[in-house]
C-alpha cells in the first residue's frame, strides 16, 4: 500500500490551532506520514509562545499528495517572501490536495492557486478573497476540485476530518472524531459574525484593522 505523504508549511507568527487542529486528525489517516516542512529546520516561534519544530525544508521536503498552509498573522510575510510562494506553486502542480486553514488561503491566492475558484478564509478578510482571484463562499469549508479551504481557526478539524473521510471513509473519519472526542458544545453562540451581538463584534474587530491594512498593501488592488 502507498503512503499518503501530508505536508504542513509553517512559518513565523502562524495561528498555532490552523495548524495543530488539522494535524491532530490527519496525523491518524491510515497509511499516511505528515511532514512538517519550512525554511530551514530551526523552531518556529508561533503567535502565542508556542514554538514549532519542522522536520524537513523547503529544500530536502519529498512530493506531497496534500499540502496545507495554515493562517495567522505571519501570512503577510510568507504571502510576499518569494521562496514560499515557490515553494507553494511548485508543489501544488503534483498534489492531490492543495488546502489553506484561516488565512492560509492568501499564500495560496499569492501563488496563483485560487484564480477562478471558490474559497473560503476566516471571517474578518473574507472581502479581500477577490483580491487573489477567488470568489467567497459563505461555508466553514468550501471544496472546488482539488483546492480546499477551510475558515477561520477551528475550522481545520472540520476540514481535516472531511478529507478523511474522502480517503478512508466515513467510518474511519467518524473514528478519529470520537478518538479526539471532538463534540463541540460552546458556553456561547457567538463563535460566527453573523450569531455574535454587534458589541462583541466590536470587541474584536480592531485586533483584525492593522493586519487587514496589511494584507491590502501585500495584495494587487
Amino acid at each position: 500500500m502507498s503512503v499518503f505523504t501530508i505536508g504542513f508549511l509553517i512559518f513565523p507568527d502562524l495561528t498555532q490551532l490552523d495548524f495543530t487542529g488539522p494535524l491532530q486528525v490527519l496525523s491518524r489517516l491510515p497509511a499516511s506520514k505528515t511532514l512538517i516542512v519550512a525554511k530551514s529546520r530551526d523552531p518556529v516561534p508561533s503567535d502565542c509562545g508556542l514554538s514549532l519544530v519542522p522536520t524537513a525544508t523547503f529544500q530536502d521536503c519529498p512530493p506531497l499528495d496534500l499540502i496545507c498552509v495554515p493562517g495567522g498573522f505571519g501570512v503577510v510575510k510568507a504571502m510576499t517572501d518569494p521562496e514560499t510562494v515557490d515553494f507553494i506553486r511548485r508543489r501544488a502542480e503534483s498534489a492531490r490536495y492543495i488546502t489553506s486553514v484561516c488565512t492560509g488561503a492568501f499564500v495560496l491566492g499569492a501563488a496563483g492557486l485560487l484564480q477562478g475558484r471558490r474559497a473560503t478564509t476566516h471571517w474578518a478578510y473574507t472581502d479581500m478573497l477577490p483580491l487573489v482571484g477567488a470568489t467567497h463562499e459563505k461555508a466553514r469549508v468550501v471544496w472546488d476540485g482539488n483546492i480546499v479551504t477551510a475558515g477561520g481557526v477551528t475550522s481545520g478539524i472540520d476540514f481535516a476530518l472531511r478529507i478523511v473521510a474522502e480517503l478512508a471513509g466515513e467510518e474511519i473519519a467518524q473514528s478519529i472524531q470520537l478518538g479526539i472526542e471532538y463534540d463541540p458544545a460552546p458556553p456561547f453562540d457567538t463563535g460566527h459574525p453573523d450569531r455574535a451581538p454587534e458589541t462583541v463584534r466590536q470587541l474584536v474587530m480592531p485586533r483584525y484593522a492593522k493586519s487587514r491594512e496589511a494584507y491590502r498593501a501585500a495584495l494587487p488592488s
